[in-house]
């Protein structure tokens, strides 16, 4: 492989790295003092004094594609259903906006914080935040208009994962609705509005180099069919575009009789979807979306955690892959934060209205690559090579002293992880070079958790 040991300042020595092309073992990456991977061999540097032997198995970092933080907050506290009523995802959508307006800008961060954090635990390395709740309690905006959008970049930088920061347009109260008053944080006035906020959070991302921006519209239940389009054919031209769709089947009826086509249906018909373009959820196609949709080359960025939970139904994906459809992974309300259940869910998913299990015939291979691909391209980067010269190192270390992955040979590894580990097999997270969770630690944890633990008392449910 790549050396280019002259400007390393330190290796690690990995007992296997999943590499694009199967695992090297054992593995030597040598970083310079930006984080950047210098060195990339199965052979060990002359250097001797400057490795750190790691007994782990290393992936590539996760990227974790839709993110709302502030949902965090009300994770399994929307759980309990009275007898002979009916809960869906409308009714919990009502719990979600009561704890949007429990939390002022500093409480956003910390919740922020804290699930970063714990994203960071399991294994993720980048998060996309779907950013919506813009304004205050009631409903103005702030004196610095980004407020919120700083408090959710100030929380990334204490945590130590990299952002992908999307402030979203949200406009409406369903199809030809207005907004209700419980939705008042996330509501714009005006496109213009919204795209002075783009400008204000493009200034505050732009010196940040762990930090990039998207921007999006929330829907199209939440937005006029004419405002959608006008922001994203006058929206950057070179950063990802993100929009929820077909999560729910009252949202495709309503769709069919407001705008007399489906969601995907219409966004397919209407704006130019190309790979910049990510859609989340689409649990709801027909055959011809499914097609189209995948053809298109646009990202669909599948949730299953929190589509199970909320009962939005299961991606087509078996169909959707035949025509190699773009997909990613996100963990949207963060009821799931493992990155491996939710990729296993996937998979389950398939088998289960199938009945079949070889959904991927690689052992997970393929799961990973695809999240991987087409995560990076959902924050608008192109990354083929899980690890290479030249780029960061960003990688999750799953400890070799679990018991189901103790002398387990090259062939088996990637199965017995990505179908067998939790949260308590990872070693450690290193971003840009760095282990940013160590031994399963995170040096920001004690802090956080105890504002985290204040704000809690603040969330009022039910």
């Amino acid at each position: 492989m790549s050396k280019d040991p002259a400007f390393c300042t330190k290796y690690y020595h990995f007992k296997s790295l999943l590499l694009s092309d199967g695992w090297m073992a054992p593995a030597y990456v040598g970083i310079d003092d930006t984080g950047t991977i210098r060195y990339l061999s199965a052979d060990p540097p002359e250097n001797l004094a400057l490795i750190e032997a790691v007994n782990g198995l290393a992936l590539p970092g996760f990227l974790n594609c839709h993110s709302h933080a502030f949902q965090y907050a009300m994770a399994g506290m929307a759980e309990k259903h009275a007898d002979g009523t009916s809960d869906d995802f409308w009714s919990w959508r009502e719990a979600m906006y009561q704890c949007a307006l429990s939390l002022d800008a500093d409480q956003i961060q910390t919740v922020a914080t804290a699930v970063y954090i714990d994203m960071l635990k399991r294994g993720y390395t980048h998060v996309a935040e779907f950013h919506y709740l813009h304004h205050d309690k009631n409903g103005k905006p702030y004196s610095n208009y980004a407020e919120t959008s700083v408090a959710i970049l100030a929380a990334a930088a204490l945590a130590g994962i990299r952002l992908t920061l999307i402030p979203v347009f949200y406009q409406r109260g369903g199809f030809g609705r207005d907004a209700q008053p419980r939705q008042r944080r996330f509501i714009f006035k005006s496109i213009d509005d919204y795209f002075r906020l783009l400008d204000d959070a493009a200034s505050v991302v732009k010196p940040i180099s762990t930090s990039t921006l998207g921007f999006g519209v929330h829907s199209l239940r939440a937005a006029d069919a004419k405002d959608l389009l006008s922001i994203f054919e006058q929206g950057p031209k070179e950063i990802p575009f993100h929009i929820h769709a077909a999560e729910q089947l009252k949202e495709v009826g309503d769709s069919v009789a407001f705008l007399g086509k489906r969601p995907v249906e219409w966004l397919i018909e209407n704006m130019d979807l190309n790979e910049r373009v990510n859609i989340v959820h689409c649990t709801h196609l027909n055959d011809k979306e499914v097609e189209l949709l995948a053809k298109s080359r646009a990202n669909t960025v599948l949730c299953p955690g929190t589509e199970g939970n909320l009962g939005d139904g299961i991606f087509r994906l078996s169909d959707y892959s035949q025509y190699n459809g773009n997909w990613c992974i996100g963990t949207d309300s963060h009821i799931s934060l493992n990155p491996l259940e939710d990729l296993r869910w996937l998979d389950y998913g398939q088998r289960l209205v199938t009945h079949r299990r070889n959904t991927f015939n690689d052992g997970g291979f393929s799961l990973i690559r695809k999240a991987f691909i087409c995560g990076h391209q959902a924050m608008g980067l192109k990354r083929q090579n899980f690890f290479e010269i030249d780029q960061p190192l960003d990688a999750v270390v799953y400890d070799c002293t679990s018991r189901l992955l103790t002398e387990v040979s090259n062939s088996f590894s990637l199965s017995r992880i990505l179908y067998t580990a939790d949260s308590g097999c990872v070693l450690g997270t290193i971003v840009n070079g760095k282990w940013i969770v160590k031994d399963s630690h995170h040096s920001e944890e004690e802090q956080i958790g105890s504002s985290f633990r204040q704000t809690l008392r603040a969330i009022t449910i039910g």
